[in-house]
């Protein structure tokens, strides 16, 4: 696999949609777009009752955001644009009306860990260390922030936030909520996603958009506070410490 890609399959009422970059999966501003409305596209279509969002590749979940784009990045609109493809998928995301299915195989660094946070439930290997790294280029997770905190607490998101050099381990990520289950290998992690949405696809879809509603109430305004947060993002890129560092990324 050499090229990035967006794709969904359908089978038995469930939709698996993955992605993948060549570069760990990072995402690229294409790929985020694509992302997106793969989802808001599975999310309206009748024939699906589960979502599953996964990555290609055997090693990393998702490196983040695409480090190419970040050092092109030479104005504020420029910047408030790239990091609302984030903002984006992760809308998109709470807004779908089915439960979303993470399948976490390996690492995922920044703006993976938002998209794992943003997931309804989700599951991973031994091998799922967690990073965010933002602080170490002079920003900070400002867009994924509010999904991660929503779903590991102020304490755990700061923690790793200040923390930006270290990789967390996949069961302190469990112990802190962002995983349900870690299991020791990537089969033993796609047979386990394999038997809970065959499972879960067989409840009442209408009860399960409801209960989505529920989980998320108090997000309502998270398309304007997302949009806030990727220009914060968009005009620390382009700080001098910032240009710096990303060159060292050359």
């Amino acid at each position: 696999m050499t090229q990035p890609y967006v794709k969904q399959t359908i089978e038995n009422e469930v939709a698996t949609i993955e992605f993948f970059h060549p570069a760990h999966n990072s995402l690229p501003g294409d790929v985020l777009a694509d992302l997106a409305q793969t989802i808001i596209d599975a999310g309206n279509n009748n024939d699906i009752k589960v979502i599953v969002l996964k990555s290609g590749g055997d090693r990393t979940f998702c490196a983040g955001a695409s480090f190419k784009e970040l050092i092109s990045i030479n104005d504020e609109a420029t910047g408030k644009i790239f990091f609302s493809g984030f903002a984006n998928v992760i809308n998109a995301m709470r807004t779908c009306p089915k439960f979303i299915i993470g399948r976490i195989q390996g690492k995922t660094v920044g703006g993976g860990v938002g998209l794992a946070a943003a997931t309804d439930y989700c599951m991973a290997t031994k091998f799922a260390a967690i990073k965010l790294s933002e602080l170490n280029i002079g920003i900070g997770p400002f867009v994924v922030g509010p999904a991660i905190e929503r779903k590991m607490g102020l304490s755990a998101m700061s923690q790793i936030a200040i923390d930006a050099n270290t990789f967390y381990p996949a069961e302190w990520a469990m112990q802190k909520g962002l995983y349900t289950k870690v299991f020791d290998s990537a089969e033993d992690l796609d047979k386990a996603v394999v038997e809970f949405t065959e499972n879960l696809k067989t409840y009442n879809p209408k009860a399960m958009t409801e209960m989505k509603t529920m989980f998320w109430r108090g997000t309502e305004d998270w398309g304007q506070l997302l949009a806030q947060r990727a220009k914060i993002s968009g005009r620390l890129v382009l700080s001098e410490f910032t240009k710096e560092t990303l060159k060292r990324f050359k």
